[in-house]
């Protein structure tokens, strides 16, 4: 039986639940949210239960109710309401109708939130896992799309760039398929071994994200030996009410226009929502001038329909993702810049990217546990155009499953058994090729528990893997392009996790484990010309797969002026595969019009790797006006086999903010910013194929507010980024120096000089 067979029956076994959603009655649960000092109602506090998929608003009274809920089982309430600390309580749905909260006032803008990307949802003091949550206000930043925001505010996170339009995630050192982007609970399947082009999601459809740093392989299996990237869609509103937003952006360095507009309602458990996004943008411009052919465009849409009733939650999800980006195939002594790089049309060479998906997101309440069930299919096209007509045309089919039961707790135990398994299928479609198409099966099984006793939590899981790759053979021109292989892969994995809070201030949070990742096709079957990197890659069928050994160390401290964390962590890689070159190692290939190019080859390989850092932050808060933020990061990485540093690594980097908040008579959330990003040089290079960056340093302002019009509020802002148009290389940008057959010392494409991002956000509330 195929997946998609086991599809189809999967449905068939799971229609009775939405039959019953007709006849069975909802729990309900009440509760007021007041003032703990002095007994006052808090209206507009914001409660969310995050694992049914709702939330809902306190009114004047600070009274708040939902419907159609489970009628047992627990649950962790989340409430939330600016200057006040949030608070998290687990109820019991089966002996509770009614819980209340007493907030304690706070002038510290508080990070304790429910992470639900970890096997258990909890309160992050109390998750092991080294977490950080982004708001939906946070992602509003003058980030050029969804990475790029993450790596300008999570410690430990940052990216691998091809101009503004293109972002890799890099966790702790670690990208590509070590590193998984979760959303609609499926991990979203691209070409992630390919460093020049983003990942396939709409930035402005994020309600929340959750990065879950170290190896999140137990719950995700291979792929995730880096950390995890969790992008939560809005919550549904509470029943007989419509939300939705509208926001617009403007920024001056690539004229990029975002726009985007949602709505979503609750009739009585009906669920639904619509979102339309759409970018353009032109050359962005460097102190040097507008990188040539560097513009883009996107447009997104994506849509929700669903059922919040007494047996749980079933919700389809749909999303339809568009990308154009012109990129630049230039040659030693070619120009880079132009003085007029403001036309939008795109000139060839340039991609066309397309994501299609389909999630059904399921969780069903059986007995006194649940079970969440994730079915999902994608298909991913990037066709690469040197004319209307693609050269590279890659397609790639996925079917995913994802089920997790949690079985009821018992005397602080929460046991978690789960199973997932995936089916790939890639096909060339064009007529220059890079990997051969392949089909690739998936399939694992975990078992997790999790004991919480006093103020101590520990927890344990185990995981097995089995990873099936098949390569297909191919001839072009009557010679042999790609050989084929057949590969089996089958793993063993197991972290342990603990945690202590030892007061209101202090908590400490500690990990170890191993996992693994199996190669990806591209590593086992490459040969040919890697269109956007201008690199000749040849892959190795021979490659093991990849075994992580890691620890990690947290101790995190919150008082009412001092907040943050300081973490330590190392990750032994064994087998370690990444491509490489040798200077001199070229290889001419005739282009479409019979003209030869020289590019550099690079080989894939293997060796062990040693990657260790620090990362933490450190918060001041002296008055409820005044906030100065810190946050920092460095990897050490280390090629063991050769002596020698491991390439693609970001160099050390410390944030500092100085926020006000002044109170302003008509304004609303009025503040005022300004920082400095702080990156050092990266010195710590493969000396065979890269070259070291400067240290640097970027000045970034912001300001913004919120005004009402009538009732309605709006929410304006102003942000600069490198407002001294500061010249530098990233030590991960693609396009710096360090090209092996392009000897011109004066080649390479700098970052972004000055960008100045307007916008505004508008929430919708209906009744």
């Amino acid at each position: 039986m195929n997946l998609k067979t086991f599809f189809s029956a999967l449905l068939i076994l799971i229609f009775p639940f939405y039959l019953f959603a007709a006849i069975e009655a909802g729990g309900q649960l009440n509760g007021k949210v007041t003032d703990a000092k002095n007994n006052q109602a808090v209206a507009g506090a914001t409660v969310t239960i995050s694992q049914l998929r709702v939330a809902t608003v306190t009114d004047g009274n600070g009274n708040f109710t939902f419907r159609s809920l489970p009628q047992r089982g627990k649950y962790v309430v989340e409430v939330k309401s600016l200057g006040y600390k949030s608070q998290i309580k687990t109820i019991d749905l089966g002996a509770e109708t009614t819980v209340n909260f007493a907030l304690d006032a706070s002038i510290v803008e508080t990070k304790e939130v429910v992470i639900v990307g970890t096997p258990v949802s909890a309160s992050s003091r109390y998750n092991s896992t080294a977490a950080t949550s982004v708001s939906r206000d946070e992602l509003l930043s003058p980030a050029t799309n969804l990475i790029d925001g993450l790596a300008k505010q999570v410690p430990g996170v940052s990216q691998i760039t091809t101009g503004p339009g293109i972002s890799k995630p890099v966790i702790r050192g670690l990208g590509y398929n070590r590193v998984v982007t979760l959303n609609d609970g499926v991990k979203q399947q691209g070409q992630q071994w390919g460093d020049e082009h983003g990942i396939e999601l709409d930035q402005n459809a994020a309600d929340r994200v959750e990065v879950l740093r170290g190896a999140a392989s137990l719950l995700y299996g291979s792929d995730a030996i880096g950390g995890v990237i969790n992008v939560l869609d809005p919550l549904v509103p509470p029943p007989g009410q419509i939300k939705g937003e509208v926001l617009s952006s403007y920024s001056t360095n690539n004229g990029l226009t975002n726009n985007s507009v949602m709505l979503s309602g609750n009739s009585d458990g009906f669920v639904w929502r619509g979102r339309g996004s759409y970018q353009n943008a032109y050359d962005f411009k460097t102190p040097a001038g507008y990188y040539i052919n560097s513009g883009y465009n996107n447009t997104s849409l994506s849509g929700l329909l669903g059922l919040n009733k007494g047996w749980g939650y079933s919700h389809l999800n749909f999303s339809y993702w568009k990308n154009n980006i012109g990129f630049y195939d230039s040659e030693p002594g070619d120009p880079l810049y132009t003085n007029d790089g403001k036309s939008r049309t795109l000139d060839f060479p340039r991609q066309d990217i397309r994501h299609y998906k389909i999630a059904l997101n399921n969780n069903f309440i059986i007995g006194d546990g649940s079970l969440k069930l994730d079915l999902g299919y994608q298909k991913n096209q990037r066709r690469e155009l040197d004319e209307p007509t693609p050269a590279l045309f890659f397609d790639l089919n996925t079917y995913s499953l994802d089920a997790k039961y949690y079985l009821p707790e018992k005397n602080g135990w929460q046991p978690i058994v789960g199973i997932s398994t995936s089916d790939e299928h890639s096909l060339n479609k064009g007529t220059e090729f890079l990997i051969p198409a392949y089909d690739q099966f998936n399939a694992g099984a975990f078992g997790y528990i999790k004991k919480t006793w006093d103020q101590n939590t520990f927890n344990a899981g185990l995981r097995v893997d089995y990873i099936n790759n098949n390569g297909k053979a191919m001839e072009l021109d009557g010679e042999q392009k790609f050989a084929g292989f057949k590969n089996n892969f089958a793993n063993l994995s197991g972290a342990l996790g603990y945690t202590h809070i030892f007061n209101d201030i202090f908590s400490f949070k500690a990990n170890a484990g191993t996992a693994f990742r199996a190669p990806n096709p591209a590593e086992l079957g490459s040969n040919g010309v890697h269109e956007g990197t201008t690199r000749y890659e040849v892959g190795n069928p021979d490659l093991k797969p990849e075994r992580s050994y890691q620890a990690d160390a947290t101790l995190e401290f919150g008082g009412k002026v001092v907040t943050g964390s300081l973490g330590i962590y190392e990750n032994y890689v064994h087998d370690y595969i990444y491509a490489s070159a040798t200077r001199g190692d070229v290889i001419t290939v005739p282009d479409d019009n019979g003209n030869n190019q020289t590019y550099d080859v690079y080989h894939y390989g293997q060796v062990n790797a040693n990657l260790y850092g620090v990362e933490g932050a450190f918060n001041i808060h002296p008055t409820s006006f005044l906030h100065l933020d810190n946050t920092f990061s460095y990897t050490h990485a280390q090629n063991e086999s050769f002596d020698r540093p491991l390439p693609l690594i970001p160099a050390g980097v410390v944030h500092n903010t100085l926020r006000f908040e002044p109170k302003v008579r008509g304004l609303r959330d009025f503040y005022m910013s300004v920082g400095l990003d702080n990156f050092f040089k990266q010195s710590r290079i493969d000396p065979t194929f890269e070259t070291p960056t400067d240290s640097y340093t970027l000045i970034n302002a912001s300001i913004g507010t919120t005004f009402k019009l009538g009732a309605q509020p709006i929410k304006l802002y102003v942000s600069g980024y490198n407002l001294a148009n500061k010249k530098y290389y990233d030590a991960l940008n693609r396009l710096r120096p360090g090209r092996l057959s392009q000897e011109d010392p004066t080649y390479g494409v700098y970052n972004p000089g000055r960008n100045i991002t307007f916008g505004f956000y508008l929430p919708l509330n209906i009744n």
